[in-house]
C-alpha cells in the first residue's frame, strides 16, 4: 500500500492482494474534503472497536476491511501508527484509517492548508 498526499488529493493506492481480500478499491478523496486528521497509535485496537467489518480480519494482526454501512476504510496493521482522516462528500465514506510508519509527516502535510 502506497499513499499520496498532492495539492489537490490523498489517494491510498492498495496492492493487489489488500483489493481482493479486502473486498476494496484504492481510495482517492479530493484534499477539500479531508479534516480530523490525526495519528492513531493504535490503530489496529480503532478498527476492532468499530463495529461489524467485511474483509480481511485478523484480529489484533491486520485489517483490510471497511464497515457494513462503507463509511469505514480500515487498512492497518500492528505496531504500525495509523493516519486517520475524515471525508466529506457525496459518497457514504466518512473515515479513513491506514497504517503507515510517516503517518506523523502525512498528518502535518495533510493539516496545511
Amino acid at each position: 500500500m502506497r499513499i499520496e498526499v498532492t495539492d489537490d488529493s490523498v489517494e491510498v493506492l492498495l496492492a493487489g492482494w489488500q483489493k481482493v481480500l479486502g473486498l476494496l478499491r484504492d481510495v482517492r478523496v479530493a484534499r477539500v474534503d479531508v479534516s480530523d486528521v490525526k495519528v492513531v497509535e493504535d490503530p489496529v485496537r480503532e478498527a476492532m472497536m468499530s463495529g461489524i467489518k467485511v474483509g480481511l480480519r485478523l484480529p489484533w494482526l491486520c485489517y483490510v476491511a471497511r464497515t457494513i454501512r462503507l463509511d469505514q476504510v480500515f487498512v492497518v496493521r500492528r505496531g504500525v501508527a495509523g493516519l486517520s482522516f475524515a471525508v466529506r462528500g457525496e459518497g457514504p465514506l466518512r473515515r479513513v484509517l491506514v497504517s503507515t510508519r510517516d503517518a506523523a509527516e502525512l498528518a502535518e502535510r495533510l493539516r496545511r492548508p
